[in-house]
């Protein structure tokens, strides 16, 4: 059975979902103002905001509410969703087994704070959060980091997150940024020398294979959900990139039958 376009979920998967995030949390205390959404529909909300990347505006006319309504939705039930999603998160050895791995690193901007100078990255002269990125060959999104400082380099940041322990020597791609870690890297120019032909053509095959990974970071950093992190600092931004992470499959259940 399909799932939903708004949510990727079925309607029995969505409903257990509504049904834990409703043990977590008295969204509508029969007393006051009434809220104007009722719990089906502002976890609707959030998911189609985090799965869709369309705004809150156009979610609030969807629903027929202003869009601080919204907002105040997301605020409210991130978190919920996020520890409800939080078991049905992939761990990367389950979703690497079988496959080919690419990683590599990118930087989230965020605000410049004088009390956080480990956040700046001299490389790319701005400040930010560092996440290392796993793909398969077809740039299907399998793993995010949870965030390290903008100054940490991509081979130090492959051993911080332990991915250099779940990645094998043989089955993951990487970037010249990671030679010495293990993983399989085109061979840099030697100080004074050239590369040989063999060393070339082998450099450029690796580049072919890795350029997806280059869009599956491109397609993260275009979330709108991702936007709102830009100011934000440790538990909050992992708390999204947990829900970012069951986003980025078709959804957080195990799949149907036949379905990866």
């Amino acid at each position: 059975m399909p799932g939903q376009a708004t949510t990727g979920l079925t309607s029995e998967q969505f409903d257990e979902l509504v049904e834990r995030v409703g043990e977590r949390i008295v969204w509508d205390y029969g007393r006051g103002r009434p809220r104007e959404l009722t719990l089906h529909q502002a976890v609707k909300a959030v998911v189609m905001y985090f799965r869709t990347n369309i705004t809150q505006e156009l979610i609030a006319e969807l629903l027929f509410v202003g869009q601080s309504t919204i907002s105040r939705a997301i605020s409210d039930l991130e978190e919920i969703i996020a520890e409800a999603l939080d078991e049905f998160v992939p761990e990367l050895p389950e979703e690497t087994d079988g496959r080919v791995a690419i990683v590599d690193g990118s930087l989230c901007p965020c605000w410049s704070w004088a009390d956080a100078p480990e956040l700046y990255s001299g490389k790319r002269k701005t400040t930010g959060h560092a996440h290392q990125f796993v793909c398969d060959l077809f740039g299907n999104l399998m793993h995010i980091s949870d965030p390290l400082p903008g100054s940490t380099h991509d081979a130090k940041a492959i051993h911080a997150t332990g991915l250099s322990e779940l990645l094998g020597d043989d089955s993951a791609i990487g970037d010249k940024g990671y030679i010495g870690t293990g993983i399989l890297t085109p061979y840099r120019k030697p100080a004074g020398g050239e590369l040989l032909d063999w060393q070339e053509e082998f450099n450029t095959t690796v580049n072919k294979i890795r350029y997806v990974i280059e869009r599956s970071i491109s397609q993260f950093k275009s979330w709108r959900c991702r936007s709102r992190t830009l100011t934000v600092f440790g538990e909050r931004l992992s708390r999204l990139l947990k829900i970012g992470r069951s986003a980025v499959r078709p959804c957080p259940w195990p799949p149907q039958p036949g379905v990866r």
